[in-house]
């Protein structure tokens, strides 16, 4: 009997031993080795990420801009490799041995585990041929997925182009992997969240070929990948065509804006570049180039250019000045050449009736006029601070200094500096004629086009604007409710007539600085301005817009080196208010003038 049981103890601990064992063991291939995990999964199973097909562009009519073509990425996952021919893969890859084992290598320092991005946008002929030889190379297979189309040469950089997501935006957004392409700039970067949907997952049995056996369990455990959403933009294609056209071998750029809705027509910034070139296994090479070329066409001069608006802010002057009571607009100033504010020191003015009021003035841009009534104001606010305090808010009322909160993920304030700057630029001891330029738009302020753009939007809608914006509507979802909000400057509507008045006589007045770029049966009202360039020629600018009542376009147009700004700003810009509003241009000589102008040196 103690015999037995003694037995009996020792088989107990025997199979206590072994099922200890056997529990060490699972444990070990389980949690510990990650071979048999990943032989388990991987060797039996693929895990494919469905891309979503990206959402389309259309222009506010409709017309299709951006589309889709199919495409597809080589894959690899490093640890399921095994011997293959590499010198043969590389031919059909047309890679050298070299690049080969560079991208293995970038691969396997992602992870060993994971699939990535081996070779990008294979051509569907290209995907084709290497589908039918794949089965030998273990570890590679093809993921299919989209290229943008663009079915206009133009719009660059509005629309914006596709870039590889970088490692800190995988570590940001748990959306993107590495490989994965995302809107990087224009509508394709601020509406990416909406463009790129949502992607899928299919899981495949492959056998140890690694040849494509079907769905596992039939799909029942696959996910659907959701498209993205579509967007109607509020650009106007063949306006975007045409502005482009006129800035060819300019540098520079062009805002057209509907004022009664805030929505952007036409965004030019020239020069440009071919969206095309940024698309496909070239693109690397295409985009250096682009970037270093000296006149920087990535550059979206539109939005991110801040250049001194000249005599055009000479309206912002006039409409503070108006809503202060400093002047009235009847009130006669006499020019002699200039104003002389110090010894020795003068604002030049060009020759024009010696006596004129505010919409005179505004005519014939008269340099004099706008300096008196600043340094007036300054006079009658005795306090430097406070004065310059007060102008400041009114100026910023108009968008200047700021963003204007529009849809583009890019872009400038451009300058508005508080009394602070002067305070520490002049030791506390300034006064109006210490930052006089400012009267006529020079100086240290600086705007950037869509603001001049804002700026004439709302002297047409007398008083308040929309924030500009470029999207129209969004499928499955709602625009910024943003967008759809007037915004007031704090000048009264009254107080825009005169300045109205004195714009529509820039373009059809005797003495009008832009009477050249008069339109038949369209009063088209707008204000020339010349900024000085200490680099070369002086900046030619313009802004206005058209009808005079009932405005269907704002428009500002900004040509670096174009000189005066009757000369191409205030042309370009009344052919682009023709041409939208009547699609058709009547002064034949003007836009061959303009078209075939070279300022690109």
């Amino acid at each position: 009997m103690i015999q037995y049981k003694y037995r009996y103890k020792i088989i107990i601990i025997c199979f206590l031993i072994i099922s200890f064992i056997f529990i060490i063991k699972l444990f070990y291939i389980q949690v510990i080795n990650k071979n048999y995990k990943f032989s388990a999964n991987n060797n039996v199973l693929r895990y494919e990420v469905q891309q979503a097909t990206r959402g389309l562009i259309y222009d506010r009519d409709s017309n299709l801009i951006v589309s889709n073509v199919p495409a597809y990425d080589l894959m690899v996952v490093p640890r399921e490799m095994n011997k293959i021919d590499t010198l043969n893969l590389c031919k059909l890859l047309n890679i050298s041995i070299e690049e080969f084992n560079y991208r293995l290598q970038e691969s396997k320092k992602y992870s060993k585990y994971k699939e990535s991005v081996f070779v990008k946008h294979l051509s569907l002929e290209k995907a084709s041929t290497l589908s039918e030889q794949l089965f030998q190379y273990n570890g590679f297979y093809l993921r299919k997925l989209t290229m943008r189309k663009y079915h206009y040469k133009v719009g660059a950089n509005i629309i914006g182009y596709l870039g590889e997501v970088n490692e800190e935006k995988t570590t940001r957004d748990k959306y993107y992997i590495k490989g994965d392409f995302s809107g990087i700039n224009g509508i394709e970067g601020a509406y990416e969240k909406d463009l790129r949907g949502k992607k899928g997952m299919a899981i495949k049995l492959v056998d140890v070929h690694n040849r494509d056996q079907g769905k596992f369990q039939n799909g029942k455990f696959d996910t659907l990948p959701k498209n993205g959403n579509s967007l109607l933009s509020t650009i106007d294609i063949e306006l975007q065509k045409y502005g482009e056209k006129l800035m060819d071998n300019k540098i520079g750029a062009i805002v057209a804006i509907e004022p009664s809705t805030g929505e952007i027509l036409s965004l030019v910034s020239s020069p440009s570049y071919k969206l095309t070139n940024l698309t496909g296994r070239n693109r690397s090479k295409s985009f250096k180039n682009l970037k270093e070329n000296k006149n920087k066409p990535l550059f979206n001069r539109a939005l991110q250019a801040a250049y001194p608006p000249g005599s055009i802010f000479k309206l912002v002057n006039a409409l503070i000045i108006l809503q202060e009571k400093i002047i009235t607009k009847n009130k006669i100033i006499s020019c002699v050449n200039g104003y002389e504010y110090d010894v020795n020191k003068r604002v030049n003015c060009h020759k024009h009736s010696s006596s004129i009021n505010l919409t005179s003035a505004i005519e014939t841009s008269c340099n004099t006029y706008f300096c008196e009534i600043f340094a007036e104001y300054f006079k009658k606010n005795k306090n430097v601070n406070n004065a310059y305090k007060n102008w400041y808010s009114h100026v910023r009322s108009f968008g200047i200094g700021n963003y204007l909160n529009n849809d583009f993920i890019s872009g400038s304030p451009g300058k508005l500096p508080k009394y602070t700057f002067y305070n520490k630029l002049y030791k506390n001891s300034w006064n109006a004629n210490t930052i006089i330029s400012m009267a006529i738009g020079q100086g240290e302020l600086l705007l950037t086009p869509i603001q001049m753009a804002n700026l004439a939007a709302i002297i047409a809608n007398k008083g308040f604007y929309y924030t500009p914006h470029v999207i129209k509507k969004i499928e499955n979802n709602e625009i910024d409710s943003n967008f759809t909000v007037k915004k007031y400057c704090s000048i009264e509507r009254k107080y825009f007539d005169p300045i109205i008045e004195g714009m529509e006589k820039v373009i059809n007045g005797s003495n009008g600085t832009a009477k050249n770029s008069r339109i038949a049966d369209i009063s088209l009202c707008g204000k020339t301005g010349t900024a000085q360039n200490p680099h070369g020629e002086d900046h030619s600018i313009f802004i206005g817009f058209a009808p005079k009542n009932n405005p269907k376009i704002a428009i500002a147009v900004y040509v670096e080196n174009g000189g005066y700004g009757s000369k191409w700003a205030a042309p370009i810009a009344s052919l682009m208010s023709e041409k939208y509003i009547t699609n058709s241009i009547s002064n034949i000589d003007l836009e061959k003038e303009m078209i075939n102008g070279y300022l690109i040196k």
